[in-house]
């Protein structure tokens, strides 16, 4: 009996062991504001072709940052700017970046607060200057709240009860634990991804004053694994065609 399950063990051996070593592990580094499309283009890349995936995600700064400081990826996924700069310098190939869609910005406050009316710019105001605390970032999202509260003359009046954080998980995570009236802002996609923390989403800003970050996505020029790069960046194809980017709030 022994013998015959080392037989059969062996033979097992022979069939899955040139697969398990035919599979490799794919390095990407992304924006997170587009966190939630890129897990479920992983997911079906992973199941489909047997490959892992090494995913980090960051803001556009932090994205610029690694970029310079020479660590190796396969795929990078950022905001157009980023992306176009890269191509410039080379760091990416020419010709094989796609796109992935836009995202807006949102406000949120902890879940069983008051929901603040903001669906117009002068809602926003009222709310913004009865608020305790206004949070928000200091990548992308957060430079143009700067330019907006300048435009409608809430700048000064904002600054002492202002909270700024590097990134957007630090910003929802402090209106998850604050108690007074705090409002939040953020990618969109990143409050949805809280909200079952204890956050909860107000809605999108105002129509006239929204704010997109559009993303796109590349395969480095140094990648050893270029072919696997494209065909995880086709899966991001479909996951957006199918409609899966816009349920998550990737338009």
């Amino acid at each position: 009996m022994r013998f015959k399950n080392q037989c059969f063990m062996g033979l097992l051996a022979i069939f899955v062991c040139p697969s398990m070593m035919m599979a490799a592990e794919l390095k990407v580094m992304s924006a997170g504001a587009v966190e939630p499309g890129v897990e479920i283009a992983l997911h079906q890349f992973e199941k489909s072709s047997g490959h892992r995936v090494q995913l980090q995600f960051g803001t556009g700064p932090q994205l610029k940052e690694r970029l310079a400081s020479g660590q190796a990826f396969d795929v990078l996924i950022a905001p157009n700017a980023l992306i176009d700069e890269q191509l410039t310098q080379g760091v990416l190939k020419a010709g094989e970046n796609i796109y992935v869609g836009k995202v807006g910005a949102g406000v949120a406050v902890r879940k069983g607060a008051t929901i603040p009316a903001i669906r117009t710019v002068e809602e926003l105001k009222k709310t913004l200057l009865s608020a305790d605390t206004v949070v928000y970032n200091k990548a992308s999202t957060g430079i143009y709240l700067d330019k907006l509260f300048a435009k409608i003359g809430i700048s000064e009046a904002l600054q002492a009860k202002t909270s700024r954080y590097d990134n957007g998980e630090s910003v929802l995570m402090h209106v998850i634990k604050g108690r007074g009236n705090e409002i939040g802002f953020g990618a969109i996609t990143e409050i949805k991804l809280f909200e079952s923390k204890g956050l909860q989403y107000v809605g999108p800003l105002p129509s006239d004053v929204q704010n997109y970050t559009s993303y796109s996505a590349g395969v480095m020029t140094s990648s050893a694994n270029a072919e696997m790069a494209r065909a995880f960046l086709k899966n991001i194809t479909n996951a957006r065609s199918s409609g899966n980017f816009q349920q998550v709030g990737i338009e």
